[in-house]
């Protein structure tokens, strides 16, 4: 890091576009983004514009991200259409522009709040709390400036394609541009396809086409439960599924679709 990059995954410029810095770096390849700060990025973008434009009592209960090409490290332009309108329930579209060419689009189905703490349940398996976790610098043995700014623990029982670990980050999504609670989680919930990777990465690649991201409960917090399972094909095609937590319990899903290429 130089004295000038701010401990921030992206700089604001103004206008709904923002640079990246070099924390916000890919694991496949020098000149490419991950994922996951982007994601978190365009749901902040999302989370600006429902502010801005739509009933408080809307809540966003799933984000779809299409990854149409290489994410490049350059700077990102983002913009918000309504696709499907409505009072109770409503359809976004978030589009990133990079280097001039449509590289993600998101979409945001907003439903309305309403009280149902008395019937609120679910079957997802709690995770081992983060102090019952043990360091695994090891988990995040991939390269880039992204998982470089991120720390793990790890729960026992990790094997190839299965793990729970937390993850968190110190550093803050935009630089001096406070950002939403749950953009705020989001920026890691990419991270779900590299804690319990099924094959060596340096012989094989798996990376994700998508990331979908199903919520039932509004995250709290920085920290991000994930309990990863990882299933590969027999044709070239794998997925991996988490259930995300935050200190408090479960609060949603993660689907990836992966392609996978043997290296060398």
């Amino acid at each position: 890091m130089t004295a000038s990059t701010p401990n921030a995954y992206f700089i604001a410029l103004g206008e709904d576009r923002y640079l990246p810095t070099e924390h916000a770096g890919g694991a496949w390849r020098d000149d490419e983004l991950h994922l996951a700060p982007v994601a978190g990025l365009v749901i902040h973008h999302l989370e600006r514009w429902r502010e801005a434009n739509v009933d408080p009592s809307l809540t966003y209960s799933r984000f779809t991200f299409e990854v149409l090409g290489q994410i490049g490290r350059q700077e990102i332009a983002l913009s918000t259409e309504v696709v499907r309108p409505g009072r109770t329930i409503e359809l976004v579209e978030a589009t990133a522009v990079i280097g001039e060419r449509v590289t993600i689009r998101a979409r945001g189905w907003l439903l309305q709040r309403s009280d149902t703490a008395d019937v609120a349940a679910n079957e997802f398996a709690a995770m081992p709390a983060p102090h019952e976790c043990d360091d695994a610098s090891s988990l995040l043995d991939w390269p880039g400036g992204f998982i470089r700014s991120i720390s793990a623990l790890q729960a026992p029982g990790r094997r190839p394609g299965r793990a729970k670990a937390w993850l968190s980050s110190e550093y803050d999504l935009v630089a001096g541009e406070p950002a939403h609670p749950l953009a705020e989680y989001s920026k890691l919930l990419d991270a779900a396809n590299g804690i319990a990777v099924r094959q060596e990465p340096n012989e094989w690649m798996f990376p994700n086409v998508d990331l979908t991201l199903h919520f039932f409960a509004m995250p709290t917090g920085r920290k991000v439960g994930l309990d990863t399972r990882v299933a590969f094909g027999a044709e070239g095609v794998g997925v991996t599924s988490s259930v995300m937590h935050d200190e408090n319990g479960p609060v949603g899903t993660i689907h990836q679709s992966l392609t996978l290429r043997r290296l060398g």
